[in-house]
């Protein structure tokens, strides 16, 4: 389980292409103590993860919702 690992997380996205929840992500950056200016540009790319996450969520719900529709006709 990677949520707070993120060595785990990564071998988990290289293995079998699972992207960490943000929520987790967000953990990891809160839990590394970071120097300030590290921290900046974690957050920064970590916005853009999030944000990006959010609409492959939206991307995945609507194509498995038309797969979902699609079954559900052929029955």
């Amino acid at each position: 389980m990677y949520h707070y690992d993120p060595q785990t997380a990564l071998e988990e996205l290289k293995e079998e292409a699972i992207l960490p929840n943000p929520v987790h992500v967000r953990d990891m950056l809160l839990r590394a103590k970071l120097k300030p200016e590290e921290s900046l540009e974690l957050n920064r790319l970590f916005v853009d993860y999030q944000a990006q996450f959010g609409g492959l969520q939206k991307s995945a719900k609507a194509i498995l919702e038309g797969l979902q529709r699609h079954y559900a006709a052929v029955k």
